[in-house]
């Protein structure tokens, strides 16, 4: 480094040595202490949510243009959450809307029918109801005092597999989405956890 500046170079160099010798080291107790409350809190999150994610599987008619060309119906998948310990569930609507036939798999293993029992695609949400009683629940939140910035954990079925866990944090708030009725879905929360198909819901 050239120190022609009168001795700038070696105040910057001693400078950078102190940050360095403050910073902890790579693999040393401190970031191992941060890793480990990353994973707690996910883990606590998955723990406390995870048994209130049901996989749904749906059947609706196929459109006309397939049933000529012999295919009867079609098939799909998505994912919800148990709001109610009676059988209600939330979910996306673009999953369960035009379908004659639902299954929820539970997190134990059981598959029971469902059915819609209310469904706004304006909001693309859905609520379904599942005859069974006495199932964990995961409480709504109140997202007015999220922050950009923290934590995210996402928990679904995507491709059916049984609770599935990403993680990540708040991108944005505030931003808008258009349904798939072509209304504008305003508030919505942006965040960079990896959602894939079947994770709706």
């Amino acid at each position: 480094m050239n120190d022609a500046g009168g001795g700038n170079g070696m105040k910057l160099l001693e400078v950078l040595s102190a940050i360095d010798a403050q910073a902890p080291a790579a693999g040393s107790p401190a970031e191992g202490l941060a890793l480990d409350a990353y994973s707690e809190a996910v883990i606590r999150a998955v723990e406390r949510v995870g048994p209130a994610v049901v996989s749904l599987g749906t059947v609706q008619p196929a459109p006309e243009h397939l049933q000529r060309h012999g295919v009867s119906e079609l098939r799909g998948a998505g994912s919800g959450v148990i709001i109610t310990p009676d059988g209600y569930a939330l979910t996306n609507s673009h999953v369960v809307r035009g379908a004659h036939k639902i299954d929820a798999r539970l997190p134990d293993g059981r598959t029971v029918p469902a059915e819609v029992v209310g469904d706004d695609p304006y909001t693309d949400l859905a609520v379904i109801r599942m005859p069974e009683g006495g199932l964990p629940v995961a409480a709504l939140g109140d997202s007015s005092g999220l922050r950009v910035g923290q934590l995210v954990v996402a928990i679904g079925n995507p491709l059916g597999f049984q609770a599935t866990v990403t993680a990540g944090v708040i991108s944005a708030l505030g931003r808008t989405l258009r349904a798939e009725t072509g209304r504008l879905i305003e508030n919505v929360i942006q965040t960079d956890a990896a959602l894939n198909p079947g994770n709706s819901g």
